[in-house]
């Protein structure tokens, strides 16, 4: 009898973690956007091939990719961590497509705004276009 019980409170637990992990959104469009932002500004080609959408990974695979990233820009250091501030200026989400506009503060005080737009795929977001934002144009868009 206490054993029935016993194997029903650990059934009901194992069912429970499970609900809760099959309804995880995982991280927002904004979260990603930022983490985005951070991983260009260390090249971070990892990461960044884990955050885009097939559109910006140039049709590789991850291991090429991070190589010809780091081929690309092993001259460029003094390009990198330049950033000392990343936020969200704005967001918009329309079903599965988000776009955000991140704002860069770098470390010389020149601030930098990016719009970054992501698509819901596999549960998750990823990035499939990244474009620097004119000055007079703040504000995302987000299409269906």
């Amino acid at each position: 009898m206490i054993f029935a019980v016993v194997i029903a409170l650990v059934l009901l637990l194992c069912f429970a973690v499970v609900f809760t992990i099959a309804k995880d959104r995982g991280p927002a469009p904004d979260d990603v956007a930022v983490s985005y932002e951070m991983a260009w500004d260390r090249f971070d080609f990892d990461v960044l091939w884990t955050l885009s959408g097939a559109e910006l990974r140039d049709g590789l695979d991850r291991h090429k990719f991070v190589d010809v990233k780091r081929a690309a820009y092993a001259n460029q250091r003094a390009l990198s961590e330049l950033g000392a501030d990343v936020s969200i200026e704005d967001s918009a989400i329309r079903g599965e497509a988000a776009v955000v506009t991140t704002r860069i503060e770098l470390r010389d005080g020149t601030v930098v705004r990016n719009h970054v737009q992501l698509a819901r795929r596999t549960g998750r977001w990823q990035v499939v276009a990244y474009q620097l934002a004119a000055e007079s144009d703040p504000s995302p868009r987000a299409t269906e």
